[in-house]
């Protein structure tokens, strides 16, 4: 990526896909009144669209459009009204916002980068090949190529999409019997996320954390670390800590271990989200995001260490050094603070309710939200498993998550589920 000089006077700027909740059109019109703003989104995104961007063009284009009739479209953008700066806020298209600078020969991350970050089995042969770990990995294609692997590698494993987010379709295997309800759950199609295949890859054993980090000119700054907790069978996360209860010698292992991985991707700038386990030899990498970290760990860290990456981000976008002001806020004097998030995930599917109590949503704790609204299904896939989350502060993250776990374990909820329908003879 070409340095990120300071904003000119009225950029154009080409953005790729709309976050889900955040507008970040008003973040980058905040910055500059002036800025020129294009958009071009799947047809599903039209509705995040808002006024605050006063858009020159919106352009939707389906999702299994080729590469290349979107870098045709953009420039056709280019031509009728130059473009300065790419955006790409979240991980949707960041593929298409890759190829597209790389055409325009406009700063944005390289389209080996984007391609190494979402094609999780590409990841795992770059990590090996540049030496930062040795994790076992591989495409399945059926079941017996799983079947091979648990051979080879040993169980339990992680069977996965190539690509994905959201804890979609991942299962943790323990035997063979395993293998073909595995394959089929990873092999589903899931919204949004492009169809790479099945990894099956090595299960490591220890705590789970993630580091939230921010990059400029190919360096490295870690923000945060959060510890995590994930269902042990579909690896959903439950629950966030930050910043983690680690001594001085782990945090530094993870943090360089992280920063030794997004060096051999090629990340050059930006918000990452890297999730990892520590184990009894080390940090091993479960894989990495160009992103904040959601499941509102981005606002975690913001609370918790003063750093708002989702404003960094915007700053950068518009052309801003960032580095030194993160750092500066990094090492100012601060009272300890941690902050937790706990999400509830019942077994169950079917229509919400309601809360089981008789308790309006409105009357919860202003810390508890309902993730679902009345008339909407539980899927049981993934992240949208989840009924309510509830966030807690503490001077130290045991009570922290202690107080989270304790305001969302006390609720009940009430579903409509109706029975699969029986067959006799």
């Amino acid at each position: 990526m070409a340095d990120l000089d300071p904003a000119r006077a009225s950029d154009h700027y080409l953005m790729f896909a709309i976050g889900p909740r955040l507008d970040y059109a008003a973040r980058l019109r905040e910055l500059d009144e002036s800025a020129r703003i294009s958009v071009i989104c799947r047809p599903q995104h039209l509705a995040r669209i808002t006024e605050s961007g006063h858009y020159r063009r919106v352009l939707a284009v389906r999702q299994d459009a080729p590469v290349d009739e979107v870098v045709a479209l953009a420039r056709t953008v280019h031509a009728l009204e130059p473009v300065t700066r790419i955006t790409t806020f979240w991980e949707h298209d960041q593929d298409r916002a890759a190829a597209v600078g790389a055409a325009l020969g406009i700063a944005t991350h390289s389209p080996a980068t984007v391609r190494l970050v979402q094609d999780k089995h590409a990841m795992r042969e770059r990590l090996r090949e540049t030496g930062v770990e040795d994790t076992a990995a591989g495409r399945a294609y059926d079941e017996a190529d799983l079947l091979a692997f648990g051979e080879k590698a040993g169980y339990p494993f992680i069977v996965k999409p190539t690509a994905g987010t959201a804890s979609f379709g991942v299962t943790l295997v323990h035997s063979p019997k395993e293998a073909a309800a595995a394959y089929r759950t990873a092999a589903g199609d899931f919204p949004g996320i492009a169809r790479l295949g099945v990894l099956a890859e090595q299960y490591h054993e220890g705590p789970q954390y993630s580091v939230e980090a921010f990059s400029e000119a190919a360096e490295h700054v870690v923000v945060a670390v959060t510890r995590k907790y994930s269902d042990p069978r579909n690896m959903v996360e439950l629950g966030h800590v930050l910043p983690a209860p680690l001594d001085a010698d782990a945090q530094e292992a993870i943090g360089g271990h992280v920063r030794r991985v997004l060096d051999a991707l090629g990340v050059e700038f930006g918000p990452t989200h890297t999730e990892v386990v520590l184990t009894a030899d080390g940090p091993r990498v479960i894989e990495t995001h160009l992103r904040v970290g959601g499941d509102e760990i981005f606002n975690l860290v913001k609370d918790a260490v003063g750093v708002d990456m989702i404003d960094f981000q915007a700053r950068q976008a518009y052309g801003d050094k960032v580095l030194p002001d993160i750092r500066a806020i990094l090492e100012a004097d601060r009272e300890p603070r941690c902050e937790a998030i706990w999400y509830t995930a019942p077994e169950a599917t079917g229509t919400f309710i309601g809360l089981g109590d008789g308790t309006d949503a409105a009357d919860l704790d202003p810390g508890v939200t309902l993730l679902l609204e009345p008339g909407e299904e539980l899927t049981g896939d993934g992240s949208f498993a989840r009924v309510a989350r509830a966030r807690a502060s503490a001077p130290d993250a045991a009570e922290a998550l202690a107080l989270a776990q304790a305001n969302v374990n006390s609720l009940s909820f009430l579903f409509r589920v109706t029975s699969p329908e029986q067959h006799t003879v």
